[in-house]
């Protein structure tokens, strides 16, 4: 039901990517576009925000300058896919963990639980020794929210009939230098990981050559 309420919400432009094969040498741009009063083509863009990671650093938009990053949401506590997403993520930490130009943001939706501590346990525990690359931000709940459902196009939200609460996607966004959404995976799905490690390393080449 969280995938299919994703895929209602981005529409076509999802299907850009689902068929896209590894020959094509750019990514799509997703989202909603506008058109200015010049002609010009507008793509929608990841706003403003500030959160805190687990080393109680703060993360905003400037901390992904001049590289990609995967964004997913998730809670430390959820009884049903999270523990599945982040082995997946973890594939993706482990490929490129050595890569400065890559990041992944971890949005938790319960920020009342999921301190800066609790966090940073969480990531021990994953056994992530880069909290450079990887983000596990808290925040105002409502502005977790927000930057879910208005920035990512995601689901991110309360909700006391879900398991532990709480709903959300179990997608992952890969967002470039210029904060736009060029592809979203099933994160639950390892082919679908598979698919994002090799649009990231698209991505990573068509940086080079900008």
């Amino acid at each position: 039901m969280i995938r299919n309420f994703l895929f209602a919400i981005v529409g076509t432009m999802v299907l850009i990517t689902a068929c896209r094969t590894e020959s094509n040498e750019t990514l799509p741009i997703l989202g909603r576009r506008t058109v200015s009063l010049e002609g010009d083509t507008l793509y929608h863009t990841i706003g403003s925000y500030a959160f805190v990671n687990q080393d109680s650093l703060e993360v905003t938009p400037e901390t992904f300058d001049d590289k990609i990053y995967v964004a997913d949401f998730f809670f430390t506590s959820c009884p049903t896919i999270c523990p599945t997403m982040k082995t997946q993520m973890l594939r993706v930490y482990k490929k490129f963990q050595d890569n400065p130009q890559v990041a992944i943001l971890s949005h938790s939706i319960d920020p009342t639980h999921d301190t800066v501590a609790v966090l940073k346990d969480y990531s021990q525990r994953l056994g992530i020794d880069n909290s450079a690359m990887w983000h596990f931000v808290t925040g105002s709940k409502e502005e977790i929210f927000r930057v879910g459902q208005s920035d990512y196009m995601v689901t991110a939200g309360e909700d006391e009939a879900a398991p532990g609460g709480f709903i959300h996607s179990g997608a992952f966004l890969l967002v470039d230098g210029e904060r736009h959404i060029r592809g979203i995976y099933d994160g639950t799905k390892p082919e679908e990981v598979d698919k994002l490690m090799v649009d990231m390393a698209t991505l990573l080449h068509e940086s080079k050559t900008d």
